[in-house]
């Protein structure tokens, strides 16, 4: 008797949650092995809705963020064959320099220069002197120290006349000097504003090229496995049995000076046609691209200009304005872009690319045509309809035209349906199209000819020196235009010079106004540039694209794969 009601007390004493327990399990045993089961079924339910309300509960106060790892595969027309920021010539070449080579700047991805090699920099205030300081604990990809010394080397061989370097116009006459491992300092011999742009010239380690002559620096290994400092490194090169390159994996460099890239690899292909490139995409064989018109494609602004440039030289009927004029007014821009380029473009009518300041009427058909006719009628100019031309007595001119161009599909589909509108005009036109290679040295080098169509690219600084100041005329000159006029001279000289952002933007107002008043060419549009890529790849910002490796500006953040974390480990 006594023993129980010690077993009776010490169960009493006993919290109540336990005593609950005891019950639960009382009530378990006197329950048949059925309903056992069911009762630990419906446990587990419990415990498992109770888990994952728990962790639902996780996720929704989690937020993603870019993780590393993923591969992206990228197709490109042509082969690298010069991977060096002073000797690249082919989109190919430039693609890898830069995801392989940095500047001291870069392109940021709104479109900005930004630092990158370089921590700050200095402009003194008479515009002549530029003094960087580079980041601490530099690295190039084979994971040597980068100092003052690697950028003096590359600048002074840039500007070394024995390489031939595309970059040395852009150095001919800096000073440059080494002030200390981390200080570097350019002088000018005046001020020019779009200099900073310069200093995106990808570095060279002088360690392996200071030895290497300007004859041996084409045939050099590295300049097919190049050692910089971007955001990747070359891993693997492959070559088909002629040598020629096919195809290239990148990796992630994980000294990065803005930080190590997320995407683990990018590899890519090389085809030899852009039909091969379009075929490749649409299989899946490649996942991304420029260049191919695709309802999945990204697209920004190119900062290229295309029209039909006049030369009075070959025909002086180019030299009255009131025909260059109507021929400009007769042009169906609009219709070049809806019908031709897909409204993957922009119409123009001035000498700057989208954001510039000439404005563009809609009009019909009917109405180019009849001020055309206006234009040239005012000048003295009487349409024969037995001969179905436009003649000017007083000068013994006829009006006919010879077009050439490009034999790409595009500008070919352009020549086209300009040839249509200027026949609308009742000017008789002849087509001749020409290998982009044979174009460039035997018509646009030794200006011959009296109309072509083609395309400027204007840099993100929008100096128009090379293209319409009138020292520019002759090869190695761009301006095709062969354009003078002394007061825009003086407006393009000044907008170089000009280091106030806001006095220098009047003055490329009054530029572009000006220039586009004479009508030296028929401008007729800027085209969108177009690059494909997966949906799954995020953090993709393209800038205004002055070349198409202007489209890696942000390469470094994009990424494929993504992690939960708590707010507060967010980096703002």
């Amino acid at each position: 008797m006594q023993e129980n009601l010690a077993r009776l007390l010490e169960v009493a004493k006993r919290p109540r949650t336990f005593m609950s327990v005891v019950r639960l399990e009382e009530h378990l045993k006197r329950l048949s092995a059925g309903d056992r089961f069911i009762a630990a079924l419906l446990g587990a339910f419990l415990i498992v809705s109770a888990l994952s309300g728990l962790y639902a509960l996780e996720r929704s106060l989690l937020v993603e963020v870019p993780a590393q790892g993923g591969t992206l595969q990228e197709g490109v027309v042509g082969s690298p064959r010069f991977v060096s920021p002073l000797l690249a010539l082919s989109d190919a070449d430039r693609d890898l320099v830069a995801l392989t080579y940095s500047g001291l700047m870069g392109i940021g991805m709104d479109g900005t220069l930004t630092p990158v090699l370089a921590e700050r920099y200095e402009i003194a205030e008479d515009g002549k002197t530029y003094t960087f300081v580079l980041r601490e604990n530099l690295t190039f990809s084979d994971g040597t120290p980068l100092s003052a010394e690697d950028v003096v080397f590359t600048v002074e061989k840039a500007q070394d006349p024995a390489l031939k370097s595309p970059e040395r116009a852009n150095w001919d006459g800096i000073g440059v000097e080494a002030l200390d491992p981390r200080t570097v300092r350019f002088t000018l011999s005046k001020s020019y504003a779009p200099f900073l742009e310069n200093t995106t010239l990808g570095i060279l380690p002088a360690r392996l090229w200071r030895n290497v002559s300007a004859e041996e620096f084409p045939f050099s290994t590295l300049q097919t496995e190049p050692v910089g400092a971007g955001p990747f490194t070359v891993s693997y090169v492959s070559r088909n049995t002629s040598g020629i390159i096919e195809e290239y994996v990148l990796s992630a460099f994980d000294s990065y000076a803005l930080g190590r890239p997320y995407l683990d690899e990018m590899r890519f292909r090389f085809f030899s046609q852009e039909s091969d490139l379009a075929k490749a995409l649409g299989t899946g064989a490649v996942e991304s691209a420029y260049g191919i018109p695709d309802a999945r494609a990204l697209s920004a602004p190119y900062s290229r200009v295309f029209g039909v440039f006049w030369n009075s030289d070959e025909n002086p009927v180019f030299a009255r304005p009131e025909v260059r004029k109507a021929l400009s007014v007769a042009i169906d821009r609009n219709g070049i872009v809806r019908d031709v380029l897909g409204g993957f473009a922009t119409a123009i009518k001035g000498p700057m690319p989208p954001g510039g300041h000439t404005a563009l009427e809609s009009e019909t058909a009917e109405e180019r045509i009849r001020s055309a006719k206006e234009t040239l009628e005012k000048g003295g100019w009487t349409y024969d309809t037995e001969t179905r031309a436009w003649k000017q007595s007083k000068d013994k001119l006829v009006l006919s035209i010879t077009l050439k161009t490009s034999n790409v599909p595009e500008l070919k589909a352009v020549a086209t349906k300009i040839r249509d509108d200027w026949q609308l005009l009742g000017v008789p036109v002849s087509i001749e199209l020409y290998e982009p290679g044979d174009l460039n040295q035997n018509v646009i080098r030794p200006r011959a000819y009296s109309a072509l169509l083609f395309g400027m690219v204007v840099g993100r600084d929008r100096d128009l020196f090379a293209f319409w100041h009138s020292s520019q005329r002759n090869d190695p000159g761009l301006n095709i235009a062969l354009y003078a006029n002394r007061s825009v001279d003086t407006l393009i000289e000044q907008a170089r010079g000009e280091n106030d952002a806001v006095a220098r933007e009047r003055s490329l107002v009054k530029i572009d106004e000006a220039i586009a008043a004479d009508y030296p060419a028929a401008f007729t549009h800027s085209p969108d540039f177009l690059y494909t890529m997966p949906e799954d790849v995020r953090g993709v910002s393209l800038p205004q694209i002055t070349a198409p490796s202007d489209r890696f500006a942000s390469v470094a953040s994009w990424y494929r794969r993504t992690e939960p974390v708590w707010p507060f480990f967010v980096k703002d």
